[in-house]
């Protein structure tokens, strides 16, 4: 374990090799699983605001389901997750001309209609974090879905730390990620 303020980091995060293979996988981490990603409470309100920006973006299913249910809906933990179409893909979720799906929210940032890149927990994928009383659980979600992006960050040597760089930057800032890279590479 490598320990950093108040976070905890499993060693995968540091040994195991990934970058995404959209081709190959073709977004699957958005739409499989039973419920929708996790969201940090900050987040909420930042759905809220951008989602008039964000809809035109949207399926037709997915803007239906948020118009009635809101941005956001709370799991049986009581955590907040994005809203699932009939609980498979995110509200969020869109196909792209090659049918891959892929993030409306972040689609909507790439165009520059708003600030917000997509949810932390999203962003962060396959770190998942587990919050508790004084600290946050930094571990590898290994998921049968991502191993062509293993294979391919192990052809590309490109270690899971390196290749979630900017989300773990976005997250815990620049201090915290240059103290990380020194404990694995020393």
């Amino acid at each position: 374990m490598i320990v950093i303020e108040n976070t905890v980091i499993s060693e995968d995060i540091a040994d195991q090799y990934f970058v995404c293979e959209l081709t190959k996988c073709k977004g699957a981490c958005c739409v499989e699983g039973d419920l929708g990603a996790p969201l940090e409470v900050d987040e909420l309100a930042i759905l809220e605001e951008i989602y008039p920006q964000v809809a035109p973006y949207l399926t037709k299913q997915g803007r239906k389901l948020i118009d009635q249910d809101g941005t956001h809906a709370i799991d049986p933990d009581g955590d907040y997750v994005t809203p699932t179409i009939e609980g498979r893909e995110c509200a969020y979720a869109i196909y792209d001309q090659r049918g891959i799906l892929k993030c409306g929210i972040e689609q909507a940032y790439l165009d520059k209609k708003i600030t917000f890149r997509k949810p932390i927990s999203c962003h962060l994928y396959p770190i998942r974090i587990s919050k508790f009383d004084h600290y946050e659980a930094l571990n590898y979600d290994r998921w049968h879905i991502c191993a062509p992006a293993c294979s391919n960050g192990k052809e590309l040597g490109v270690p899971l730390y390196k290749f979630l760089k900017n989300p773990l930057i976005t997250k815990y800032g620049e201090t915290w990620y240059s103290e990380l890279v020194r404990q694995i590479e020393k």
